[in-house]
């Protein structure tokens, strides 16, 4: 009785206004409380949507990478069924916690968008098993790169090199070379030792062909017989290496050069005049390149000042036109080398004058060499000859004693006015 007059007076004290908006006002805190919940209650499915989103990502682009992401170990990141379910006392956590999860999807969205696009941004997730798989990767692949080199060889530096002579038969005896399964040889004269030594070893290597275990590496540049630094540069690179030359009848020698420097240059004067600072005095010009080149016992000496003659093979280039396969022997033979080059790989050709190779099982074309070889040789006067011949006769003699063999070029004598070939 007492609980109802106690009422009746704080009720008849209290303004009927006041009492309806506290009335009001617990209805809207109830409210609140209420939408909170069910906020709370649809957000996680959204979240489970961008997970869900983020797998279909994850198929199509790397799919180690999603999963580790979505499924770190982080507290922010971590989405597990747990975090999905709903109980009755989340239903009246703190506001706070509702921002929280609105920050976690707004981190899975970005997320998930930052994977998605091709962007800079997508590598910085790669996770350490991808990085892992990208390094077996990468290692499996150098491992190819070096088993591909080693079975198909490594650039090497020559161990052997025709050193000469120019327009003594050099680029027929490589081709025949060549042939051999064991010889490797660059096709262009690289000069390094006369014109590119600046360049380096390095650069020199570059250009071999890749060879395996038991294959020579070859090269050949003629001029470096007449380059007086290039017998130092080649010893400086390999003491050991095997020098070959080719000499030929410097007489003959010297119109084949010549002949070949007509075809480039038709104006220039004739050979005669060339051959002969005074005709009539009958000095010979021995400064001119043509005559130069023949004189070998010169040149000979100085690169026996590097190499002894074990290391060197001289090849007569007319031998090597009239007994191919006899020259070829003894040059498998002097690079230790089983003969497997012989008459079998040659037939004379008449129309340029000297063998060629027969024609590979591959090929449908005999291999000969090109035009720049076999040219006609234009009709020199009998009396220039026959001075030049008498002005070499002495350095042929030395050549002779130097080498230990005898080319016998004094038995050519006359030959070489009725325009020979080559």
């Amino acid at each position: 009785m007492a609980f109802w007059s106690s009422t009746s007076v704080f009720t008849s004290k209290v303004p009927r206004k006041m009492l309806f908006m506290f009335t009001l006002s617990l209805s809207v805190t109830y409210l609140f409380y209420s939408l909170m919940s069910c906020y709370n209650s649809l957000q996680f499915p959204l979240q489970e949507n961008y997970v869900y989103q983020g797998r279909l990502v994850t198929e199509e682009t790397t799919f180690v990478t999603l999963r580790e992401k979505l499924y770190s170990t982080s507290p922010q990141g971590y989405l597990d069924e747990e975090l999905i379910e709903v109980t009755a006392a989340e239903k009246t956590v703190a506001i706070s916690t509702v921002k929280d999860n609105v920050e976690t999807e707004q981190r899975t969205l970005d997320w998930v968008r930052n994977q998605a696009a091709p962007t800079k941004t997508a590598a910085v997730y790669q996770s350490p098993a991808l990085e892992r798989e990208h390094q077996e990767f990468s290692t499996t692949d150098n491992e190819l790169r070096v088993n591909c080199t080693s079975d198909y060889g490594v650039k090497k530096l020559p161990q052997a090199i025709i050193i000469g002579v120019k327009k003594g038969g050099t680029r027929a005896l490589l081709e025949a070379l060549r042939v051999h399964p064991d010889i490797r040889a660059v096709g262009n004269e690289p000069h390094f030792f006369d014109r590119n030594y600046e360049k380096g070893l390095d650069w020199y290597r570059d250009l071999m062909p890749s060879t395996l275990e038991g294959q020579i590496t070859m090269e050949k540049t003629p001029s470096y017989f007449v380059t007086s630094h290039a017998p130092k540069r080649i010893h400086t690179m390999a003491r050991d290496i095997k020098l070959i030359i080719v000499v030929r009848n410097p007489v003959t020698r010297a119109i084949s050069d010549y002949t070949q420097t007509l075809s480039k240059k038709p104006e220039i004067p004739t050979f005669e005049v060339l051959a002969f600072k005074n005709r009539t005095l009958g000095l010979i010009d021995a400064s001119w390149s043509a005559l130069r080149i023949g004189i070998y016992a010169l040149h000979l000496e100085t690169w026996m000042q590097y190499f002894p003659l074990a290391q060197m093979h001289f090849v007569s280039g007319e031998r090597l036109i009239v007994d191919p396969a006899g020259e070829m022997g003894k040059v498998q033979d002097f690079l230790g080398l089983k003969r497997i080059v012989t008459d079998k790989h040659f037939y004379f050709n008449k129309t340029k004058g000297f063998p060629c190779l027969k024609k590979p099982e591959d090929s449908s074309t005999p291999r000969c060499l090109g035009k720049s070889k076999g040219r006609t040789h234009p009709k020199i006067d009998p009396d220039v000859i026959r001075r030049l011949h008498k002005f070499f006769k002495p350095f042929n003699m030395m050549f002779y004693q130097m080498t230990g063999q005898n080319f016998e070029w004094e038995l050519e004598e006359g030959s070489d006015s009725r325009g020979s070939q080559n």
